[in-house]
């Protein structure tokens, strides 16, 4: 019986040590390295002082630091709203008794699986101001479109614009999934009771919904406080630091100024918002069930 529990464990050993090597390689020592680094003045090339706490004192004193968070936040404001509305509208399409729905869902999906730097290059010529075809529509109607990236009061609409355009189709499919699990009885026993589509979208499919609303808001945000390719290629940052956010700040005082340990320490306060953010959506989440 101790022989066979100890040829157990060599199994389990022998089936988990690539995986354990690999998550300790991989994850757990650079994150472990990142917050020792955080603590440290550190080039690359000179041997890492120990400084303490003053490179998170000194973020909070670092304007730019304050406008990749403020930058950030407003990325988040007109994204995450926009990106849940329209993925479940057009769910709900699709759910529908339309014509080629399967060949539409291939459609809105495309995006999804296409490389972000082809993406934000495509945009990046939409939005072009004098050969752009966003401009060109506009003027159609007689809009004078403006210069959309060179431009601080329009350069975060298009990156959010691109961004929402890319990832629909990944919103889309989970509120597919989570509109073909709500059962036809209820709709089917609501028509009965006089309900339209209106009064059964309200009281039957939102609340069916919420699950699936509660993990598509938490993703989505997760992934909205690390924006980055996007704004990198369509506007480096720019113009000026309006579309400047926080993962920009990490990438540019780690490989642009060579300042690893400042660059570390953003990432342990970014890591420490998104996780306080989750607590909270998880803990409004608790309440309201």
């Amino acid at each position: 019986m101790v022989g066979s529990k100890k040829n157990n464990r060599l199994w389990v050993l022998i089936f988990l040590g690539p995986s354990l090597l690999g998550f300790l390689t991989f994850i757990a020592f650079p994150i472990i390295s990142s917050l020792v680094i955080s603590f440290t003045d550190w080039d690359l090339l000179n041997p890492m002082n120990f400084i303490g706490i003053k490179n998170y004192t000194d973020l909070f004193k670092d304007a730019t630091f304050w406008a990749g968070l403020k930058n950030t936040v407003l990325f988040i404001v007109g994204y995450l709203p926009c990106v849940m509305i329209i993925g479940l509208m057009i769910a709900l399409l699709l759910n529908s008794k339309l014509v080629g729905k399967t060949l539409f869902r291939g459609i809105y999906f495309l995006p999804v699986v296409t490389s972000w730097v082809a993406v934000s290059l495509v945009w990046k010529w939409l939005f072009n101001p004098q050969y752009g075809l966003i401009n060109y529509f506009l003027s159609l109607i007689g809009i004078h479109g403006p210069s959309w990236l060179t431009d601080p009061k329009t350069a975060m609409i298009a990156v959010i614009i691109t961004s929402v355009w890319k990832d629909i189709g990944f919103i889309m499919v989970l509120y597919l999934g989570g509109l073909q699990g709500i059962s036809p009885s209820l709709y089917e026993a609501s028509s009965i009771d006089g309900a339209n589509g209106w009064h059964q979208f309200w009281s039957i499919t939102l609340p069916m919904l919420k699950p699936t609303t509660f993990f598509v808001s938490m993703i989505s945000l997760i992934n909205s406080f690390q924006v980055f390719d996007q704004v990198n290629i369509m506007t480096g940052g720019g113009p000026g630091n309006s579309t400047t956010v926080m993962v920009q700040n990490i990438y540019n005082s780690a490989f642009n100024y060579f300042e690893m340990g400042k660059a570390s320490a953003m990432s342990w306060i970014l890591f420490l918002i998104i996780f306080i953010v989750s607590l909270v959506q998880m803990w409004g989440e608790g309440r309201n069930n």
